[in-house]
């Protein structure tokens, strides 16, 4: 069996409303694993919590409640010192590479920071650390003395992957680390991504809207809709079987290639009814749910076990519901 190396129960996150007394729930109850050597990925529309999710993860907000845990060990309760050298083991790269990257810094000393941040080797290490992972990616060593301006978007976004593998992570979050670029620069970063997982035995948590790039490089796909996951299982089987009626919707959303039916599939959702509908006492999905029946609009339905290593939050998977009904 393999070993667990992330384990996030129950995570949960408000925001205060604008203008509003009550807050808005932008993490609701979210639970997943990530195995050793696993690529597992998170998809959803945009604004449906997944970025939230991640920065819950690593700690950069507070959640309202919750675990993580790292290797089995509680990351969000260790005491500051601890959860800083934790944080070593767990590294993001995000959408928009060059507004990460400081631009008063050289790629060079931006790919080194977190070393001295964490206060690891000395300068010169810093540097021959940062001149191999530039090759690496792909780029030159000599590349270290400019600034990060003077490349591409996907220049940039290796020299963010560059500086996530300096403190040599075991898991890497990649928050729409692709969705910005072209096709095919997209296909060289998914490439490198895959080669250095190969490499070093990386562990991935794939953040994307996009489904169709998901399916191909993960390993596991768990589906987020308003702060919840709605369902979660091996990449396969939720694309050829989905058991939520939102994940049905997104995978009739990915556009054909085959010029003969070059169009997106209708979503199948009641038309007006949008992806920020407030969401009382019921599943959050109802209200643009095809397939809806009566506990919908009165009940939070659970993850629950399915067969294959599936599990969905939908009632039209309860025992009862498996006869008769329709399904997606």
């Amino acid at each position: 069996m393999a070993e667990m190396l992330l384990e996030v129960a129950r995570l949960i996150k408000s925001f205060p409303a604008r203008g509003k007394a009550r807050s808005v729930q932008a993490v609701a109850d979210a639970s997943l694993t990530l195995a050793r050597g696993e690529t597992l990925g998170l998809v959803g529309e945009s604004g449906c919590g997944k970025s939230t999710l991640s920065r819950l993860i690593l700690s950069l907000i507070e959640a309202d409640q919750g675990v993580v845990k790292i290797a089995g060990e509680d990351f969000l309760q260790a005491s500051r010192e601890r959860q800083r050298v934790m944080r070593r083991r767990i590294q993001i790269v995000f959408q928009d590479a060059l507004s990460s990257l400081n631009p008063r810094m050289t790629v060079g000393v931006n790919i080194a920071e977190p070393m001295r941040l964490q206060g690891l080797g000395t300068k010169q290490s810093r540097r021959d650390e940062a001149r191999q992972l530039l090759e690496l990616v792909g780029l030159r060593a000599a590349d270290e003395d400019r600034y990060p301006h003077e490349f591409s978007g996907g220049q940039c976004q290796r020299i963010a992957i560059a500086r996530a593998l300096i403190l040599k992570p075991e898991i890497v979050i990649f928050d729409e680390a692709v969705s910005a670029l072209d096709v095919s620069i997209r296909a060289q970063i998914l490439r490198l991504i895959l080669d250095l997982q190969q490499k070093f035995g990386l562990s991935y948590i794939f953040i994307s809207h996009d489904l169709s790039v998901v399916k191909r490089i993960c390993d596991r796909i768990a589906v987020m809709y308003l702060g919840r996951i709605v369902e979660i299982g091996p990449s396969q089987t939720v694309c050829d079987r989905p058991r939520h009626p939102y994940t049905k919707a997104l995978l009739s959303a990915i556009p054909v290639a085959d010029p003969r039916q070059m169009r997106v599939k209708n979503l199948g959702l009641i038309e007006g009814d949008s992806v920020t509908a407030v969401v009382s006492g019921g599943c959050a999905f109802e209200a643009r749910c095809p397939y809806r029946f009566e506990p919908c609009g009165r009940q939070v339905p659970l993850l629950i076990d399915l067969e294959g290593g599936q599990r969905a939050a939908c009632f039209l998977n309860e025992p009862d519901r498996q006869q008769g009904d329709p399904r997606p």
